[in-house]
């Protein structure tokens, strides 16, 4: 199982009471997964999900809060795909359910934004973010290459009132349009860990943040890892060049022809051609020697050589 179904499953175990926070989580399920059929007269709402658990979940609410018959249904998934598709159907009372959780207007037409009712408190605001991910959400694995948290909705309205309640607790959530509707996201790691405690997914937030953890970890091993070979290849090459400058200038001058304190560099360059200027500095003159002064030698050194190999050296 994913680890977007195991939070999601998660989230359906949350225990159901009397608080009309449950009614804000049960708006979000059924305006984001709902189907609204008018024939004949009536209405009758269809909500459908691939997930068991959720299911069960918009059963349980349903029955919570309204005394009213469910029927429940599972059908096989079209074009070849072998995933069940499970329906809640609603045959009575519909009218009534969905204006008491402000998904239809009085003109049977839908609200596509979120009423204030369903989020004039901090509980009721977890709640809808609960059952919106719960409806069309999908985070990506912590141990995944990317961090990335989304919700899906039909409607430009629905998911810019999704952002903004996001928003209220400084998420940084950004929201665009898609194919077949628009989406919310968060890119953060941290970001997605808040919103995982937001909605009450406690143990998939203990898991998210062991494997970020695990996971940066490991990324500093690796950026320490690199950073240690691109020294280690700069040493080499700054050490090739300074060799072969000292082997021009012994070829075309003679070392024992150098000012003494060059010489001693060169000689110590030439016995330790793998070490660091730090640690030839070392070496020379007990310690007294520092980094920069080794360079400022090196250099002069260089400077001879090229000198040499243009035929500009006053001998």
């Amino acid at each position: 199982m994913s680890y977007a179904s195991e939070m999601k499953k998660e989230l359906t175990l949350i225990e159901i009471d009397k608080d009309e926070s449950f009614l804000s989580e049960l708006s979000a399920l059924i305006k984001m997964n709902g189907v609204l059929t008018i024939a004949n007269g009536s209405l009758s709402i269809s909500v459908q999900t691939e997930n068991p658990a959720i299911a069960r979940r918009i059963f349980s609410l349903i029955k919570h809060f309204y005394d009213v018959h469910i029927n429940i249904s599972v059908r096989k998934k079209m074009k070849l795909k072998k995933n069940n598709v499970y329906i809640c159907r609603l045959d009575s009372k519909v009218k009534e359910i969905l204006t008491h959780l402000y998904i239809l207007n009085n003109d049977y037409t839908l609200k596509n934004k979120i009423a204030e009712q369903l989020i004039d408190s901090d509980e009721k605001k977890r709640a809808y973010l609960r059952g919106a991910f719960l409806a069309g959400g999908s985070v990506n694995n912590p141990r995944t290459s990317s961090y990335h948290l989304e919700i899906f909705s039909q409607y430009e309205e629905h998911i810019e009132d999704l952002k903004n309640i996001l928003n209220s607790y400084d998420l940084n959530a950004r929201s665009i349009e898609r194919k077949k509707g628009f989406i919310v996201y968060v890119k953060e790691s941290e970001k997605i860990a808040d919103f995982i405690n937001i909605v009450g997914a406690y143990q998939s937030l203990f898991q998210f943040e062991d494997e970020r953890i695990v996971r940066d970890i490991n990324n500093s091993v690796n950026r320490m890892q690199n950073c240690d070979l691109a020294n280690m290849n700069k040493t080499v090459n700054a050490s090739a060049k300074q060799i072969e400058d000292i082997n021009v200038i012994e070829e075309r001058l003679g070392l024992e022809n150098l000012d003494e304190k060059l010489r001693v560099v060169a000689e110590a360059r030439l016995q330790y051609p793998e070490s660091a200027l730090k640690e030839i500095a070392e070496m020379i003159d007990d310690g007294k020697l520092s980094k920069s002064g080794l360079n400022h030698r090196m250099r002069k050194i260089s400077k001879i050589a090229q000198e040499l190999r243009e035929g500009n050296y006053e001998f």
